[in-house]
């Protein structure tokens, strides 16, 4: 028996404990081990006997455990049992078994660094948390985001996160996926150049202020705090970058193990890039300055392409590649000095020299753009002012190495200034003022070190400032909420800091007495410290002073006791540089480094030869005047911070290490338990333990523990119920309380309450099991007698049967002996009369073969005979046709031969009958166009035709009569002259014009027709030829004119039906696009399509006339650049429209959450309380409807409705219900995978049912095979692994085998989340989870290692060939929901 000093007592609950309780007991190795009570315990009891590991006995006052349904709890606020050992466990549990880095913890998110890619943050999972309330989703980084968005944007305050902890725990990548966080919601589809820029600034302020250092490959080694401003409608258009003490000394000096700042050795790893070979740069072991922590290179690191994504970041925030040349001019300048070598010299090295012809101070001028000589005599020498005259001081070695490095630091000081000052240059909202903001702040936290010096106590001093706030914060939502909820509520006590705050900045205190010691001049480290002795020693709890030492102070922190060494103090509180070598550095001919010296220092009254960030020591009397000191300015900094988080709503990040050895998924319990510590995770688990931690709204407190609940209807009022009930179950009333829509109890009533419930389904279990039991009994008596009265009738029976056997046996012998002989004598009756049949059938089948044989012989001969002679009858007949056809040839072309010299001759000597033929062609159309109005008109067909024929002999006769005429005036005939002949060539030309276009009408036209008009050509073309009156003539003349005039309107005409034609194949929606892109008003359509439910089903029906469209168009106008780009643009907008429209509706809850199964709804209830912030407003309830798988079919209808009206074929009917499918299972998949309270088998059960409403409504709509059944199999398997069993390795198999469809790490995932809801379920092992990645692994299944579906893919859509649609582009039934009556058709 040991008793470890006094007993006390932590989370244990009023009443009597049992033996076997499970308790927690502190373990020099592992921070809290857990065992079991040994000896029942009573109130009053002051010790408890303990069960260890080491079978002895231990009599202690310890914590108690959770129940098992609270294990890896998301809220930590949640658990039954606050104290420390349960957060520890808690977050061991998470960290461990679920790999779930990120825990609530109130307002707080604990975030621990895994030390390896998590596949967490991709743009899926951005998508998953965009809108979703903080308590519906699992802790991450993103919700705590999204819940500040939407807290600024609802409440239009401002807000800030806070992200603390220590170097490596994971503050920067934190801060960095908030902003990008940010970026993404709070930009527009396409990334503007303002989110740009925010993000651009990450790789640069972790080039030149970050650092590796034993703890973390990527320490900031400062703080900042960026304030993104947001405008009117929530998009990012301007932000803001604060910092706060930069670590100058690491320019100078490294630990063992660690680097410089990063960019050093980016510029030292790029030096043979032909830009960088100016520098004169070579590798960082060579260079002072990088080379003392003896490890330059960071594993996984590429220095060279970090310095290019560097520039890029640079190029993007609008500085020049000139200026960025400047900065690293400057940047390896530092590096240069630092090798300058100062050679002591003089009587006891008071004296110090640089050589003339030094290197590095040659290239270090050169770089800065300054004299090397004066550099080189003000390094080593100091100007002081004595009884008003100007001496020259030589420095010794030590003095000048400490100049030489003090100016490197203020160098790089100035420059770190610039490229802040640069960036919020770059940064600043330009179109408009933000309206709110939100404030990332990225601080070191708590540091605690062998030796601690000035940076550690301003960073702790920090940190104290921001627990203050911290705590009162805490303080002030549990308030609110108990004022809310109106409960009698007593003043929550806290450990305020506020003493210790006091000790550092109050009125003669720290900061007070050192800045009043640095202004004195021959202040010294020794007399500060005694100066703290007298001052605090005795008046303050806070401060101690070492027993072993005189120059250091101990300050008794909110999270630990930090000793201080005094050494160095008050140089780096001063931070002085001379002055000789700054004015040396104004005068520099680099315009970059005059700029950076000539700033003015913020203190106002500070002299001339002051500078940024401390003073300028010189021998001017400087001392005199009032300086800023470095303290001064972080106290004057970090006030300006408070205030601005004061007005602002906190959100809280706490990162933790989990271990020093940057493993992957390695929990130390003493590291982590040190840092709960010190970054307030425990002092918010104290001060709500010591209100009413468990918090349950009256219906999860009803749905949990109705078995307790006595004597209750579905009429009664639940909070009536409850009011009723537990005081009979909870006799202390001060253990709860009730409130207006929660019920509260103080910490480990919920384990009574589970303890009292437990009992409760113990006693109804062993009431079942004896009714079970008697019922069992009674049955196997009953069924025991049955089966003996059964053994008796069926032994009887037996013997009955057996005797009925014997005398059949002997009635069946007689009759199987007759049997058998007359078959014996049938069998050999059968076998000779077979034998005789087959000797017959064999003879008549041999004479049937030989009569066939010889007629097929005769039939072929016959064959033969007749096509011999048809050969040769079909071989004469062509010999004889080819000789009559030669034989008409030749007669043909002799007759045409000669009937072409006819018309030769006549053509050369008679040009007046080519005259009179001028106007005959005209004539001819006119009678043409007569002849198709007489073939139309069927019933006057008969005497057109006699007056055709009458005509035809008029004509016949009056050409006759020409002929003779022409044959008498043809010796008569004049000259033709060279006019005649141009007339007669041009009438020729327009006959022939005339001609054509007649016989392109005549294409138009029916056989019959085209066979009259042959004929009507051939007499009127004899006709013509006599016609030589002047009437005639005249009137030929008449018919030319009308008919070039229409002539001229037909080629109109033809040109406007063409352009018709071409528009009428276009769906009226494009006529619309294409329009209103010329008239600027495309948002005005975008509006209005988006504004109504059928505007995507328009926009599908235009799809399918789509490609067509723009063929014609752009094939009509070839040349025209415009109008190609008009419509390419056309195209991107209406695709960019498509993929927008697939977001819009997205009914997530009704599949996860619609409760649609009777009955079920009530085995799943929550076991924690709301994990919603206090401070943040809570929504109403009943605010919006609760989405249903009814309200998702109706949609899904009234699309499909909408899709049939406009005609759309059913295969792209199918790729769009394909897409939809995939959104609707991605989302929820994805949302499942996030949400650790869905994850149960009643949840699983009730998802598939919703599935299976969604499956079959695609099969009676016919849209099932496109693609859909695929779509959601992974949301089926997900349904189904949720109600699987999860125990043997058998199990495994089995859900290796139904879970094809899904990957491997949602196949985890969803084990390591899944949380039983009741007492019959089991929690999932980790070693069936390990049973099952090993299986997996296995297993090639060729998916993706993903963790969430894209919801973003679009499937390539297939527009199948179908004829064209018998529907003009007026007949287009366009909604008039659409309002785009101010489109016009071209």
């Amino acid at each position: 028996m040991i008793v470890f000093g006094k007993p006390f007592l932590v989370g244990l609950c009023t009443g009597n404990i049992t033996y076997g309780a499970s308790v927690w007991v502190p373990d020099p190795e592992e921070v809290w081990v857990y065992t079991q009570l040994q000896k029942d315990y009573r109130p009053g009891d002051q010790q408890l006997t303990l069960l260890l590991s080491d079978v002895h006995i231990y009599t202690y006052l310890i914590c108690f455990l959770n129940p098992d349904i609270l294990e890896g709890e998301n809220d930590l606020t949640a658990l039954s049992f606050l104290h420390e050992p349960a957060v520890l466990h808690n977050l061991r549990v998470r960290f461990l078994h679920y790999n779930s880095i990120y825990t609530y913890c109130g307002i707080v998110l604990v975030a621990l660094n895994p030390y390896e890619e998590l596949p967490i943050y991709g743009e899926e999972v951005i998508d998953v948390y965009s809108g979703q309330d903080m308590a519906d989703m699992d802790p991450h980084i993103f919700s705590l985001a999204e819940d500040a968005y939407r807290t600024m944007i609802r409440s239009e305050k401002n807000q800030s996160i806070i992200i603390s902890g220590e170097s490596g725990s994971g503050k920067t990548v934190s801060a960095k996926f908030t902003m990008r966080y940010f970026a993404v919601v709070g930009g527009a589809a396409q990334q503007t150049s303002v989110e740009e820029k925010v993000l651009a600034s990450n790789p640069i302020m972790e080039a030149i202020g970050n650092a590796k250092t034993i703890r973390n490959d990527n320490s900031s080694r400062f703080g900042k705090y960026i304030e993104i401003g947001f405008g009117s409608k929530g998009d990012i258009i301007g932000a803001n970058m604060r910092t706060y003490l930069l670590e100058k000394s690491r320019v100078v000096f490294q630990a063992p193990k660690e680097r410089n700042y990063h960019i050093f050795y980016q510029l030292c790893a790029s030096r043979e890039l032909p830009e960088m070979r100016a520098l004169k740069l070579s590798s960082a072991e060579n260079f002072r300055y990088t080379s003392q922590g003896k490890d330059i290179n960071i594993p996984g690191t590429d220095d060279v392409m970090e310095l290019e994504n560097t520039r890029n970041a640079l190029t993007i925030l609008g500085v020049q590649p000139d200026q960025q040349m400047e900065l690293f001019r400057i940047l390896a300048a530092v590096l240069h000095l630092g090798n300058v070598n100062i050679q002591a010299s003089g009587r006891g090295g008071d004296r110090s020299y640089i050589n003339g012809d030094d290197g590095f101070l040659v290239v270090f001028s050169k770089l800065m753009g300054v004299e090397g000589s004066q550099m080189a005599h003000w390094l080593c020498h100091q100007r002081l002012a004595v009884g008003g005259e100007m001496l020259v001081k030589p420095m010794s070695g030590q003095q000048a190495n400490d100049a030489r490095d003090a100016l490197a630091k203020h160098i790089y000081g100035q420059l770190f200034t610039w490229i802040v000052q640069r960036l919020n240059s770059a940064l600043r909202a330009q179109r408009e003022q933000p309206k709110t903001f939100i404030g990332v702040l990225d601080i070191y936290g708590f540091e605690t070190f062998d030796r601690n010096s000035f940076e550690q106590f301003c960073i702790n001093y920090a940190n104290e400032k921001l627990q203050q706030q911290f705590n009162r914060h805490v303080f002030q939502l549990e308030q609110e909420e108990y004022v809310r909820e109106e409960l009698p509520w007593n003043r929550i006590e806290f450990s305020d800091n506020q003493p210790c705050i006091t000790l550092i900045e109050g009125s003669l205190g720290l900061l007070d007495l050192l800045d009043e010691e640095c202004r004195v001049p021959k202040g010294s480290d020794e007399n500060w410290a005694r100066k703290l002795y007298d001052q605090h020693l005795n008046n303050s709890h806070n401060f101690r002073k070492p027993r072993m030492s005189n120059s250091a102070f101990i300050i008794l922190h909110f999270a630990d006791m930090v000793q201080y060494e005094c050494v160095g103090f008050l140089d780096k509180n001063r931070d002085t540089v001379f002055e000789e070598p700054i004015n040396i550095m104004r005068a520099s001919q680099s315009d970059l480094v005059a700029e950076l010296f000539q700033q003015q220092s913020a203190g106002g009254s500070i002299s001339a030869s002051s500078v940024p960030n401390g003073g300028v020591r010189s021998g001017k009397r400087a001392h005199r005047e009032h300086k800023l000191t470095v303290g001064f300015q972080f106290r004057q900094s970090l006030q300006l911070l408070m205030d601005t988080l004061n007005s602002t709503t906190p959100h809280y990040v706490r990162c933790i290490k989990p271990n020093d050895l940057k493993k992957s998924f390695m929990f130390d319990p003493k590291r982590a338990v040190q840092q709960l510590r010190a970054c307030g995770v425990l002092e918010t688990v104290r001060i709500s333990a010591a209100g009413y931690p468990s918090r349950w709204t009256y219906e999860e407190f009803f749905g949990r523990y109705r078995v307790l609940l006595r004597g209750y209807s579905a009429q009664d009022d639940l909070r009536v119920l409850c009011q009723n009930t537990i005081p009979a179950l909870i006799l202390d009333p001060d253990q709860y309380c009730f409130g207006k829509t929660k019920v509260f109890f103080r910490a480990g009533q919920v384990a009574v309450l589970e303890k009292l419930r437990a009992e409760r389904l113990r006693a109804a279990g062993v009431l079942i099991q004896s009714w079970v039991r008697g019922w069992m009994q009674r049955r196997w008596y009953q069924q025991l007698r049955r089966s003996t009265l059964t053994l008796q009738r069926y032994t009887r029976g037996a013997l009955a049967r057996r005797l009925a056997w014997t005398l059949r046996y002997t009635r069946a012998a007689l009759i199987i002996q007759k049997t058998f002989r007359m078959v014996m004598v049938r069998q050999l009756f059968i076998s000779i009369r077979e034998a005789t049949i087959t000797i017959q059938a064999f003879a008549r089948g041999m004479q049937a073969r030989h009569a066939y044989r010889v007629l097929v012989a005769e039939r072929a001969a016959v064959r033969l005979q007749a096509w011999v002679r048809c050969c040769l009858t079909r071989r004469w007949f062509r010999r004889v046709r080819a000789a009559v056809v030669l034989l008409q040839c030749c007669v043909r072309r002799k007759a045409a031969r000669r009937e072409l010299r006819r018309l030769r001759a006549e053509a050369r000597s008679v040009e007046k009958y080519r005259e009179l033929n001028k106007g005959m062609e005209v004539k001819l159309m006119q009678l043409q166009l007569r002849a198709d109005q007489q073939v139309r008109n069927e019933h006057v067909k008969a005497s057109e035709r006699e007056s055709n024929s009458s005509e035809q002999e008029q004509l016949r006769s009056a050409l006759h009569k020409l002929q003779k005429q022409l044959q008498e005036q043809s010796h008569t005939a004049p000259t033709v002259t060279a006019k005649q002949e141009e007339e007669r060539r041009r009438a020729e030309e327009r006959a022939a014009q005339e001609i054509h276009q007649l016989s392109q009408v005549c294409e138009f036209t029916t056989p019959p027709q085209q066979h009259a008009l042959l004929s009507l050509n051939h007499s009127l073309r004899q006709q013509s030829q006599a016609q030589a009156g002047a009437a005639v003539q005249a009137e030929l003349e008449e018919e030319r004119r009308r008919y070039q005039g229409l002539l001229r309107e037909f080629t109109r005409l033809e040109q406007r039906y063409d352009n018709l034609r071409d528009m009428s194949m276009l769906p009226t929606a494009e006529v619309g696009i294409c329009c209103c892109r010329r008239e600027k008003k495309w948002g005005t359509v975008r509006k209005n399509i988006f504004n109504t439910d059928i505007g995507f089903t328009f926009l599908c029906s235009c799809c399918t006339y789509k490609m067509n469209c723009y063929f014609f168009l752009l094939q009509k106008h070839t040349g025209d650049l415009d109008m190609t780009a008009l419509w390419l643009k056309n195209a991107c907008v209406l695709k960019d429209l498509l993929t927008q429209i697939m977001f819009i509706f997205c009914p997530v809850p009704a599949i996860l959450e619609s409760e649609t199964i009777p009955g079920l709804s009530g085995a799943v209830v929550k076991l924690v309380g709301s994990r919603k912030r206090a401070g943040s407003d809570p929504r109403p309830a009943g605010s919006t409807e609760a989405a249903s798988m009814a309200a998702v079919l109706k949609e899904l209808g009234a699309l499909h409705s909408a899709l049939e009206r406009q005609g759309l074929p059913l295969t792209l009917m199918e790729q769009i219900f394909r897409q939809l499918a995939h959104l609707l299972a991605a989302s929820t998949l994805n949302s499942l995978l996030l949400r650790k309270d869905m994850c149960c088998c009643n949840r699983g059960l009730q998802i598939r049912y919703n599935v299976s409403l969604l499956e079959e409504w695609l099969r009676s709509r016919g849209v099932w095979s496109g693609g859909a059944a695929a779509s959601l199999e992974p949301l089926i398997q997900a349904a189904q692994l949720l109600q699987m069993s999860k125990k043997t390795e058998a199990d495994g198999q089995a859900i290796v085998q139904t879970c094809n469809a899904m990957s491997s790490q949602q196949i985890v995932k969803i084990l390591t989340q899944y949380t039983p809801q009741s007492d019959l379920e089991e929690r999932v092992t980790l070693n069936f989870i390990r049973i099952t990645q090993g299986l997996l692994k296995g297993c090639s299944d060729g998916h993706p290692p993903q963790l969430l579906l894209d919801v973003r893919r679009v499937f390539p859509v297939t527009f199948p060939y179908l004829p064209p649609l018998p529907v003009s582009a007026e007949q287009l039934d366009i909604p008039e929901s659409l309002k785009i009556s101010f489109l016009r058709r071209v």
